[in-house]
């Protein structure tokens, strides 16, 4: 149980203060996905890495405006660059310079979103021309999603997000300070949205896209009526067993020269924004190579 990080709750779940002593010694973290697959909240363990010298440090990177930008922009740029990879090189070519162009001038982090957001629509009107009809997404939607794609793509996210909380809570960083998404509003682990940009497609759109062209997705596994959509008990079982086996697939990794997990590229990529804070090393986010 000690090899056991986090925990992801993806049904209505009764816990009580004895399970909860029991998480917290051994400092393992629960995650709630809402009733659509969204992240609705976390039971955290009280032990974390988080140390006063680094969250000083990632603060005061995140008010010099320069190098904050610089961030959102290599940010947007390596979640762009992912989604092309997955998708379709050749059709969003010219989304992509697009992007890429608009990033240079951008003065704020609310320019490279709205930027990034053109991008994304572009993306999702590819994405549908290899889904089947009734998966096709027609734009994102969400809480609820309108569709079955939408309440696919909701779901892998949602757990895509709580994998990257947990990656985060192992390093000194502190969550709620961001620098492409906002700090200001509280409860919000702001860092997590920055991190789980480039990580989405990886794991979302590359995962749809499989288990359409092995044809194992099917209309059963999503239960739909006129204006929503969610996975039903079946196909809840077989996207999360198939995300699962996703995080564990191992790659060898180029720089370390060792085999790494999906799940372990989340951690280093949380530790190489922290050398960016406390050593001022370039931080350049996760990019697909293989």
């Amino acid at each position: 149980m000690t090899d056991v990080r986090d925990i992801i709750a993806c049904a209505e779940t009764d816990i009580n203060t004895a399970v909860i002593a029991l998480l917290n010694r051994h400092r393992i973290n629960v995650h709630f996905l809402s009733y659509y697959g969204d992240y609705a909240g976390s039971l955290l363990t009280s032990a974390t890495s988080t140390s006063g010298e680094t969250v000083l440090a990632q603060a005061q990177l995140a008010k010099n405006t320069a190098a904050s930008l610089e961030i959102a922009h290599s940010i947007v740029d390596s979640c762009a660059f992912n989604v092309r990879r997955v998708i379709d090189r050749k059709l969003l070519t010219r989304p992509y310079s697009v992007l890429q162009n608009t990033l240079r001038t951008a003065e704020s982090a609310a320019h490279m979103m709205g930027a990034e957001g053109t991008f994304r629509r572009s993306a999702w009107e590819v994405l549908d021309t290899k889904l089947p009809d009734w998966l096709q997404l027609g734009g994102r939607s969400r809480r609820p999603p309108k569709n079955a794609g939408n309440a696919f793509i909701s779901y892998v996210n949602g757990i895509t997000y709580a994998r990257v909380l947990t990656a985060l809570r192992l390093t000194p960083l502190h969550t709620g300070i961001a620098f492409l998404h906002s700090s200001i509003e509280r409860q919000r682990h702001s860092l997590v949205l920055d991190i789980s940009e480039m990580f989405k497609p990886l794991f979302a759109e590359r995962l749809l896209l499989r288990m359409v062209s092995r044809n194992q997705l099917k209309e059963h596994h999503f239960d739909r009526d006129a204006n929503q959509a969610m996975l039903s008990d079946p196909g809840r079982k077989l996207v999360v067993q198939a995300t699962r086996d996703e995080f564990a697939f191992t790659i060898a990794h180029r720089s370390l020269g060792r085999p790494v997990a999906y799940d372990e590229l989340l951690y280093l990529d949380a530790l190489a924004l922290t050398r960016r804070c406390l050593e001022g090393t370039p931080y350049k986010p996760f990019r697909i190579w293989w």
